[in-house]
């Protein structure tokens, strides 16, 4: 019984079929490793997050007592290892859409993202219980 092969068009008679096969294991591995480099980036910005955060509890700056501090900075960091700590502007801008949406009319709503990105008075802080934004909009008489 004759095996078939497959040969190339030109009849040289070489076989084909490994090159293909080492090419796609090749291209493949490239992949691979840059998805590979890529998270071993974000583990380690997520690393370094993670040892300012400790350091704040450690000098006791932050507004929370020094175990509650690392408690949540551990638990923040164990997140991101996961990889369920999302961050970035991307999340920051979806979180304002998002808080914006509870507005029912339309130019509240497009009033609420203009304080979001910062347009008018910011006062107060979080570690003063809020932050309260205020944006005066002149509307002409009807």
């Amino acid at each position: 019984m004759k095996r078939k092969t497959h040969r190339d068009p030109a009849g040289s008679g070489t076989r084909t079929t490994p090159f293909l096969r080492s090419l796609a294991f090749a291209v493949g591995a490239m992949l691979a490793s840059g998805i590979a480099a890529a998270a071993s980036a974000e583990m380690a910005d997520a690393q370094a997050r993670y040892q300012q955060e400790r350091a704040v509890c450690m000098s006791g700056k932050s507004h929370q007592d020094q175990t509650t501090c690392l408690k949540e900075a551990g638990a923040a960091f164990a997140e991101a290892k996961r990889g369920n700590l999302s961050g970035g502007s991307d999340q920051y801008e979806k979180n304002q859409r998002l808080r914006c949406e509870s507005h029912q009319d339309a130019d509240d709503r497009a009033d609420c993202l203009r304080r979001m990105r910062g347009e008018g008075t910011i006062s107060g802080s979080v570690e003063g219980g809020g932050i309260y934004r205020e944006l005066r909009t002149t509307v002409p008489a009807k």
